[in-house]
């Protein structure tokens, strides 16, 4: 399902102000456009109580290109929200009528309503997520718990990165606080054993700089996971200041990076989470998210993202559902593999207008750095080699990804996309021979079941194809006239 008009969010943090404008499929929208300026909205609060004149000329300016862009950009619907600087400081409400004299119909989000909406990104982000988020930004850190599909509870507490100093007194005032809203509020006993998800620029600032140290092959941060002890580990890192880290983050939320740091420890001290995993939605794309009907809630946002991507390189229509359907026969495959197996047929045209040399490096390309949610790492490096298998290269380009998969899930996929490449071959990429002709499987044989009027469609390219694919899985390939 597609959403008809681009959707602008204007987002007014107490560090920066943002305007995201998405299109595409509702489920999982793409941003076709994002900017940030770092404001600064809420660096004088903890001593003034106050936006200070410069932050908020900031902001503004800012916000008068947003207003002008959104008109030229043909937007159907803009919302613009605020929220702790502008919920806290004792001259918030003339800034937001500057705001609203922009042209823009501003909400200041309450406390609760801000950590529900990152609740809400991240289970749009992560189907099934089940554990407790936390969101940092500039003036506040929201906690929210999520499961089953909903937010159980969310609090705000006032520990943005501008908000805490780097020092003893500062880390006494997140323990504290941290500890005093966790039993108040019910979520010091929710948290232990359960993924702590990370939401937030400085908390993205940090998984950057741990994927740095450890050479981490894949430069895509979303469900990026650590161990939570890794966050003490953080904490001396960022201290270091090491030149690699400057060249990987930028000046602001590095300079930010050591509270970030800090508050993240703590949290991971008081929660005792099984993991830390980063998601990259949280207010945003919960703010969309939150508006959809049940049914399109429910709907895979890696099946419908990888559906609208590879929807305009079709050659000849859908046919990746059925395609996927085709290939199925050959596989016993568990739910969570299924539908990997499903995304990297969606995808499957998305390099057939590359020259062909190229081909088998876009749809690497594509699965590894395409905007996907909704798969973790090592889904993306089998959805690549599914892709790169399909297209004629065994091997993929960057042999350190392996290590990011289990034993048996390349070779798995690879399958993958001998049976792809096999399918694309007899059909010319088009579904309705694939409904004609059959593949079925046996512990020792894959059957091509073939009505004599399509008896022509085997050549011998799709018998050495069949055969490749039988001898890969372990079987002998047979091919039946009827």
């Amino acid at each position: 399902m597609r959403s008809r008009d681009p959707i602008a969010i204007v987002d007014i943090g107490s560090n920066s102000v943002r305007l995201v404008v998405y299109a595409g499929a509702q489920r999982v929208p793409t941003p076709i456009f994002n900017e940030k300026v770092m404001a600064g909205l809420g660096a004088a609060l903890a001593e003034t109580g106050e936006l200070s004149a410069k932050s908020q000329e900031r902001a503004l300016a800012a916000l008068r290109r947003y207003r002008l862009l959104i008109g030229h950009m043909g937007v159907g619907k803009t919302r613009v929200v605020a929220t702790a600087a502008a919920r806290d400081a004792r001259n918030a409400s003339q800034f937001i009528a500057k705001v609203d004299d922009i042209g823009f119909d501003c909400e200041v989000l309450s406390a609760e309503e801000e950590g529900r909406l990152a609740g809400e990104g991240v289970m749009s982000a992560i189907p099934g997520a089940d554990g407790i988020v936390g969101d940092l930004g500039g003036g506040s850190l929201e906690l929210a718990d999520v499961q089953a599909g909903e937010v159980r509870a969310a609090i705000s507490l006032p520990l943005g990165v501008l908000r805490v100093r780097d020092d003893g007194e500062g880390e006494k005032q997140v323990r504290d606080t941290l500890r005093a809203a966790l039993k108040q509020s019910g979520l010091a006993d929710r948290g232990a054993g359960r993924p702590f998800y990370m939401v937030g620029g400085s908390w993205r600032a940090l998984a950057r700089i741990d994927m740095v140290a450890s050479d981490y092959p894949l430069p895509v941060k979303h469900q990026y996971a650590m161990p939570p002890e890794r966050a003490k580990e953080l904490r001396e890192m960022v201290g270091s200041l090491d030149a690699k880290f400057k060249k990987a983050i930028a000046p602001a939320r590095l300079a930010t990076s050591p509270v970030a740091a800090m508050i993240l420890s703590r949290i991971a001290d008081e929660l005792q989470p099984s993991e830390l995993i980063l998601s990259s939605f949280g207010i945003r794309e919960g703010l969309l998210y939150s508006k959809l009907p049940k049914t399109v809630r429910k709907l895979d946002p890696l099946i419908e993202a990888a559906r609208d991507a590879g929807g305009a390189e079709r050659r000849f229509g859908e046919h990746g559902d059925i395609l996927d359907e085709w290939i199925g026969a050959a596989f016993d495959d568990p739910p969570a593999m299924s539908r990997i197996r499903h995304a990297s047929c969606l995808l499957t045209d998305v390099a057939w207008q590359s020259t062909p040399d190229f081909r088998a490096d876009r749809g690497v390309e594509m699965a590894l750095h395409g905007n996907w949610v909704g798969i973790d790492a090592p889904g993306r490096v089998m959805m690549a080699q599914a892709l790169s298998s399909s297209f004629g290269r065994d091997k993929l380009p960057n042999g350190s990804l392996s290590q990011l998969c289990a034993p048996g899930e390349l070779e798995r996929a690879h399958c993958w996309g001998l049976a792809i490449r096999l399918a694309q071959r007899l059909s010319g990429g088009v579904g309705s021979v694939l409904q004609s002709v059959r593949m079925s499987s046996g512990p020792e044989t894959l059957c091509l079941d073939v009505s004599t009027a399509d008896s022509a469609l085997v050549s011998d390219g799709v018998r050495r194809r069949l055969s490749r694919l039988a001898e890969a899985t372990g079987r002998t390939g047979k091919i039946v006239i009827r």
